[in-house]
């Protein structure tokens, strides 16, 4: 396999592996809206504080632009699109 097709398939799943965290936290932020509580547990505490602080920075961007109507924010949903159309392209870039 050629290293262009390596580094290629490297993004992509970084890329995919992005997105899941975006929308764990994205699930996870629903839950805790609707009144949702979790237990007070150290590994899951953990595991949210991770997903925010690797989802945040990138969605804040996307927050700043306005996207609210109503009580439903659609800055994930445009944030998620950009993040897999911009990976795409990269991606189609970098491989032979």
């Amino acid at each position: 396999m050629e290293v262009r097709q390596e580094v290629a398939d490297f993004v992509s799943a970084l890329v995919t592996v992005y997105t899941i965290c975006i929308v764990a936290w994205i699930v996870a932020s629903f839950v805790f809206a609707l009144g949702g509580r979790v237990p007070y547990n150290r590994f899951l505490k953990a595991v949210l504080d991770f997903l925010r602080d690797v989802s945040e920075p990138y969605l804040r961007i996307f927050r700043r632009l306005g996207l609210r109507l109503g009580p439903i924010d659609f800055s994930p949903i445009v944030a998620l699109i950009v993040l897999r159309v911009v990976g795409g392209i990269v991606v189609s870039l970098i491989a032979p």
